[in-house]
């Protein structure tokens, strides 16, 4: 496979080939159950769908795991439900990690601030948070990714706080991955996130199955 096809996967129910920043991995387990793997890590043949909750309940729906799998498996109907938990779980995993890294400025002012002086990777923001502290932080880094999948309450347990509304992620490949992440969970929910403004471009490199 040539090097700039390595990053490209075929959707089960569509037949599209796509990045795969735009598709969500499958994997059948030993007992025949169809399990997502957002990840990557999962051994044996991938099964690839888009990252979209419509598509993935209507290939349950249709059996088009088990005609991609060339044998007969269980596709829950919660498939997408299980996605979309395992996602939003993987973003917030990247959130500590970005925190832990130093890479992630989080509060109001403290984020004002630093956005005078650094420019912005991502940009979060709590779902439950108000539109005027949202449009003043956004004012000051009008082109990066804003993401507001997440209310104060996962955004604090994920950097250890009670409650975190607003935060900024430094410019790298944390920031790149979390924004490729949040992406695909926005396809799962149906919505979310800042579509005004384009998500960062995910790393590169293989990724099996």
């Amino acid at each position: 496979m040539a090097k700039n096809e390595t990053n490209l996967r075929k959707c089960i129910l569509t037949g599209e080939t796509l990045s795969r920043d735009r598709l969500i991995r499958f994997a059948v387990d030993p007992d025949g159950n169809v399990v997502p793997d957002v990840q990557g890590k999962l051994p044996g043949r991938g099964l690839w769908m888009r990252a979209e909750g419509d598509m993935i309940r209507t290939a349950c729906a249709k059996g088009a795991f088990s005609a991609a799998a060339r044998r007969s498996v269980v596709a829950p109907v919660d498939l997408a439900d299980q996605a979309e938990a395992n996602l939003r779980r993987r973003c917030l995993d990247l959130i500590g990690l970005a925190k832990r890294a130093g890479e992630l400025v989080g509060g109001f002012e403290k984020v004002r601030a630093h956005l005078r002086k650094s420019d912005a990777g991502l940009l979060l923001a709590a779902s439950d948070g108000g539109d005027d502290g949202r449009a003043k932080v956004r004012a000051l880094a009008p082109s990066a990714p804003l993401v507001d999948l997440f209310d104060g309450a996962q955004l604090g347990g994920a950097v250890g706080r009670d409650r975190l509304v607003h935060a900024v992620v430094d410019q790298g490949k944390l920031a790149e991955r979390l924004s490729m992440e949040c992406g695909r969970l926005t396809g799962l929910v149906g919505g979310g996130g800042d579509q005004s403004q384009p998500m960062a471009q995910p790393m590169a490199g293989p990724m099996a199955g």
